[in-house]
């Protein structure tokens, strides 16, 4: 009697499934204490995902000078772009040209 029947088959399908399940969990709850930087889901357009800040880490532990670019990323993005500082508006109304620009919108 082959193990690929029935019950068998059930469990090469179930098991891997649940064990991907309770990893991505795992990983997610990671990501809310903190553990984990990066993004799962509901990510931005333009944010990297989960595995590429997985690779960046693990590249980090190799070259020191990766470790210096990642401190920097997460500095630029706490850090933010005033008009004083010659960013471009966010939001403001151009009477002029009879415009609005609200934050957010392209």
């Amino acid at each position: 009697m082959s193990l690929l029947t029935g019950p068998g088959l059930a469990l090469l399908i179930v098991v891997p499934l649940f064990l991907l399940a309770a990893l991505r969990k795992s990983a997610q709850l990671a990501q809310h204490r903190g553990w984990l930087p990066g993004r799962l889901a509901g990510s931005a357009p333009g944010a990297r995902g989960a595995g590429a800040t997985a690779t960046e880490e693990l590249h980090a532990l190799v070259y020191p000078s990766k470790r210096v670019q990642l401190e920097q990323r997460r500095i630029e993005l706490v850090l933010r772009d005033d008009e004083q500082d010659g960013a471009p508006r966010r939001t403001g109304i151009d009477l002029d040209a009879g415009t609005a620009r609200l934050p957010g919108g392209r």
